[in-house]
């Protein structure tokens, strides 16, 4: 079996995501073409049941797990917000229990939203990685279910939000996708290659979670400590090999961003658009305002992957703070 999902399977899995929710627009906004000097399409993933794109993830894996394997007590996964959310969402549709182990620190608000999914959460370690790791023992002792942030049923239900964006707008010439943990940027690679498109492909990532950029150049799996503060769900410190293998042979290249451009990226939004972006789901846009020279009258993608953000930081991110 390919590491990527086909078109055919990708369709097949829109069935499920819709009966849940409705396509997302795909938006040119006239300040973001002026402000770029391009043409630009905007995909909103921020407009989903969770305001995330992971909302179409996690119920396509779980009715593939509960095809194979009907009798399992519960779900259990590790996340900063998102990931828990759509596993959360999963857990209602096939109506099984979940837990979600995040972070000491995590979002208040992502919380309260996975709590209102009905998650029980469970907070522990400094970081994801030892939430993932704790998750992993509880799932272990407990008969749960560990619902991996990566996996290719997984891509195959994120995918479905790159097959409307492509189906929109097939003349591309590059999309800046954020990367955490690679889904998102593994499913674009599966519906640009299924539908034999042009479009260059560029991963972003934060300066402050460098892994997945410093993988790329080097060729092999690298780990790298966390500290972005405002790209919470780009806090990636050690890349998964399969994801790393597909970026390396699809994507262009690399763009790092400081956690000040993504502050202003959020500041952008807001101001030309008037959505609420999330630090991760901003990323992109910083990293093209970045390349912003070379753009030259080019259509690019750009994704708002989620629209997460606690209040009071995105009060202080538009009054220029740094939260």
């Amino acid at each position: 079996m390919s590491l990527l999902p086909t078109v055919d399977e990708i369709r097949e899995s829109q069935k499920l995501i819709y009966a849940l929710m409705q396509p997302t627009p795909q938006i040119s906004w006239p300040l973001l073409k002026r402000r770029l000097g391009a043409e630009v399409w905007v995909k909103h993933e921020n407009h989903t049941p969770t305001a995330a794109f992971k909302a179409r993830s996690a119920v396509v894996y779980a009715a593939e797990l509960f095809r194979r394997s009907p009798d399992i007590p519960g779900l259990i996964t590790a996340t900063r917000g998102n990931h828990g959310q759509s596993v959360a969402l999963a857990g209602q549709r096939f109506r099984v229990p979940v837990t979600v182990v995040v972070p000491f620190g995590n979002s208040v608000e992502k919380n309260a939203a996975m709590r209102a999914q009905g998650a029980n959460l469970v907070e522990y370690g400094r970081d994801y990685q030892e939430a993932r790791e704790h998750a992993g023992k509880l799932a272990a002792a407990e008969g749960w279910h560990f619902v991996p942030p990566y996996h290719r049923d997984i891509v195959k239900g994120v995918a479905t939000y790159w097959l409307e964006l492509f189906s929109a707008q097939p003349e591309l010439d590059t999309v800046y996708v954020p990367i955490g943990m690679g889904s998102g940027i593994c499913a674009t690679c599966a519906v640009r290659n299924g539908l034999r498109l042009k479009t260059k492909i560029v991963g972003v990532v934060a300066d402050g979670a460098p892994a997945y950029a410093l993988s790329f150049a080097a060729g092999k799996n690298l780990a790298a400590p966390v500290t972005t503060t405002i790209a919470d769900g780009m806090a990636c410190r050690q890349p998964d090999d399969e994801p790393l293998e597909i970026i390396a042979q699809n994507v262009e290249r690399m763009v790092r961003v400081s956690d000040d451009e993504v502050r202003q990226a959020m500041r952008m939004y807001f101001t030309d658009t008037h959505n609420v972006v999330e630090g991760a789901g901003a990323a992109g846009l910083a990293a093209a305002y970045k390349e912003k020279s070379t753009l030259g009258g080019k259509r690019i993608g750009l994704i708002i992957t989620g629209g997460n953000v606690d209040r009071e930081v995105f009060a202080n991110v538009l009054l220029n703070g740094h939260r």
